[in-house]
């Protein structure tokens, strides 16, 4: 990605109106020696005690220091939020305290210029799969409410991070004009190239597909160079971790691996298309806040899915 792209004046001009305590000529010189450790340390005991004000984070931002340590790996990414995650303990379908922590680390992500694209599932209010059959549902309509379970957590994450200042986008497969856009390939990539963050809501917009399929889909559709899945769980597990606890964790594994071991990540669709399209997938713990800057610094965390896999840190 050229770097006039993504320094240039439109997205200098769409920074957060908030006071960062960083100039445009500080900002470029921070985005060549970046360093999201530091950010993530001056923010990090927030954690899930976000106030509503917003006010103590916007401070701690503010003073942030950043190095010159290390670069992001990425530049566009596409962040795969579960339903389950958005959840928290799951006494509640959604948990404040976790979409504005996601927000938090998304607002030091895209001031680096790192452009960020979100894909949220829904199955912290409802899920097709589970639902059809049921109540004389059939697969197609449980799906549709489904997708439209999605749009409202894009809508929820949408507001939390337009909170502290981030400007976002709610795209939908399908059409809801009154509250979001319809999704338009070239819009949404436009829209990362100005620096806002972009959230694909209502999954591919047609039934019999999950949302780790869209997710898979949109990362290829915009160009990103990693999808993120944020669970609830540390990563990808070799058995169920939650009925087995001497489950041992897959730090690195290959496309191929997760289809014939039958490894619970994702579906079979969403593995495919990422092999196909060489996109590489780092799936972590969202509950453990810094999770995402430091997948994105490219630092050791979760599961990493790509095309080799182990086998490729064996050869010397």
């Amino acid at each position: 990605m050229p770097a006039r792209q993504i320094l240039g004046t439109p997205f200098l001009n769409t920074l957060p109106a908030f006071p960062l305590g960083l100039s445009s000529s500080s900002l470029l010189s921070s985005h060549r020696n970046p360093s999201l450790r530091a950010v993530s340390e001056a923010y990090g005991d927030v954690g899930f005690g976000f106030s509503s004000s917003c006010a103590s984070t916007l401070n701690l931002l503010s003073g942030a220091k950043i190095d010159s340590l290390a670069t992001p790996k990425w530049r566009r990414v596409l962040l795969k939020v579960s339903g389950e995650a958005l959840s928290g303990d799951g006494q509640q379908n959604i948990d404040p305290k976790i979409t504005m922590s996601i927000a938090t680390e998304i607002a030091a992500i895209t001031k680096l210029g790192i452009q960020v694209a979100v894909v949220v599932g829904g199955g912290n209010f409802f899920r097709g799969s589970t639902w059809a059959g049921a109540s004389g549902l059939d697969r197609a309509t449980a799906d549709y409410i489904g997708m439209m379970a999605t749009v409202m957590n894009a809508i929820f994450l949408q507001a939390s991070m337009e909170s502290i200042g981030i400007q976002t986008r709610v795209q939908t497969a399908f059409k809801i004009a009154e509250i979001a856009e319809p999704y338009i390939r070239r819009r949404a990539i436009r829209h990362l190239e100005k620096g806002r963050v972009v959230i694909f809501g209502a999954g591919t917009g047609n039934p019999f597909f999950t949302t780790d399929t869209a997710a898979a889909l949109r990362a290829a559709e915009i160009n990103a160079e990693v999808m993120l899945k944020a669970t609830n769980v540390d990563g990808v597990f070799d058995s169920d971790p939650k009925k087995n606890p001497n489950a041992a964790l897959l730090e690195h594994v290959s496309y191929r691996e997760v289809t014939s071991k039958g490894l619970s990540v994702m579906d079979a669709t969403a593995i495919t298309l990422c092999q196909e399209n060489y996109i590489p997938v780092v799936v972590f713990n969202l509950q453990k806040h810094g999770n995402i800057s430091k997948a994105l610094m490219g630092q050791r965390i979760g599961t990493l899915i790509d095309q080799r896999g182990a086998c490729a840190e064996m050869v010397v």
